[in-house]
């Protein structure tokens, strides 16, 4: 009986890790881009900390469109002075997976 306790423990623990790995993921996939090094989730650095970004397009039915495109084509004026550059290179699917995971909270 034991032994079965121990057993569903660690399945549920796998799963629950399994769960969580898109949101490490989609962090990896900021890192690889180098959005780190001008984002933070929860502080201003160069650019403006994700759950700002999250916040400014709260309620907005394309939000995620939007944001990808702002991504991918970069800007300025938006938030500040400093342009963002673009990021030409970085596939639609990636642009994407990036706008969901900062409109979720960057988790």
């Amino acid at each position: 009986m034991k032994r079965i306790r121990v057993y569903v423990m660690a399945a549920l623990c796998a799963a629950g890790g399994l769960a969580s790995a898109p949101a490490f993921a989609n962090l990896a996939l900021a890192q690889k881009n180098a959005c780190m090094a001008c984002h933070s989730v929860d502080k201003k650095l160069v650019g403006p900390a994700y759950l700002e970004v999250a916040k400014k397009y709260a309620g907005q039915a394309d939000a995620q469109a939007n944001l990808a495109k702002s991504i991918k084509a970069g800007g300025s004026g938006k938030w500040g002075p400093v342009p963002m550059p673009p990021q030409a290179a970085l596939s639609d699917a990636d642009a994407n997976t990036l706008a969901a995971w900062i409109l979720g909270g960057a988790k």
